[in-house]
């Protein structure tokens, strides 16, 4: 039986799903219980905060795909969290909120609101706009994607050179594949890890460019001068394609 180490070197291993992360912003205690248990049984991964405050240092450590806002909240309303995350981030966000004025679904769509719940709402509403929101924000990737003589073959989780196959761990195919179906972003080291490595599992940053050297190695016509994998200054790094 191999070991381990080989099973990471091992071509074509596939590398598992990360889930998508929900962050849900709730101060009632039972309608915020109720929702994260319907969310999860759609395997969606729910994190959960009861104030503005907790939800901006959940939102910056775990870059969720999508935000459930509640509007009334105890200090920072949930108008002013989106008025703050919408400053660099267009992650999605639907509100709830048990005022119906019209004034106030205006005032949420022109902060950047995605969707407007009114409260009482069915869970199985709710559920469907979250499903709808996460549809509309998947990018469209094609199966295959090619630049210069690489392609990614997405389907079978293989990666081919000049129409040779090229021999990567399930981290070096994940980071690629992240950094490849996200041309022109910039990830930095802890969004990577996040994504690549997953959440609540230490790895010393420097991880990261150890693998991105290793795929620069793989890829890239010269390696030290980098076509496709650039190094953003301060910040992480970005594909070109």
């Amino acid at each position: 039986m191999g070991t381990s180490a080989e099973a990471e070197r091992r071509p074509g291993a596939v590398e598992e799903q990360k889930p998508v992360r929900v962050l849900l912003v709730e101060d009632d205690p039972v309608l915020c219980e109720t929702l994260q248990y319907n969310l999860q049984r759609e395997r969606l991964q729910v994190l959960v905060a009861n104030d503005a405050e907790n939800a901006l240092k959940l939102f910056h450590q775990h870059q969720p795909h999508l935000l459930i806002l509640d509007v009334m909240l105890p200090g920072r309303s949930g108008f002013d969290l989106c008025r703050i995350i919408r400053q660099h981030s267009q992650t999605p966000v639907l509100f709830l909120t048990a005022r119906a004025g019209e004034e106030d679904k205006i005032r949420g769509f022109e902060l950047g609101a995605d969707d407007y719940i009114v409260k009482p709402f069915s869970v199985a509403e709710l559920i469907a706009r979250v499903r709808s929101i996460l549809r509309r924000a998947q990018p469209s990737v094609p199966p295959r994607l090619r630049f210069g003589d690489v392609e990614i073959d997405l389907e079978a989780k293989r990666v081919y050179r000049d129409g040779q196959e090229l021999s990567m761990t399930p981290k070096e195919y994940a980071l690629l594949t992240l950094l490849a179906t996200h041309p022109g972003k910039v990830f930095t080291r802890d969004q990577l890890l996040d994504r690549v490595w997953g959440l609540g599992v230490y790895v010393n940053p420097r991880t990261v460019d150890v693998h991105i050297r290793w795929l620069r190695a793989k890829i890239e016509p010269d390696p030290k001068n980098p076509r496709y994998i650039q190094t953003v200054r301060g910040s992480g790094y970005r594909f070109e394609g």
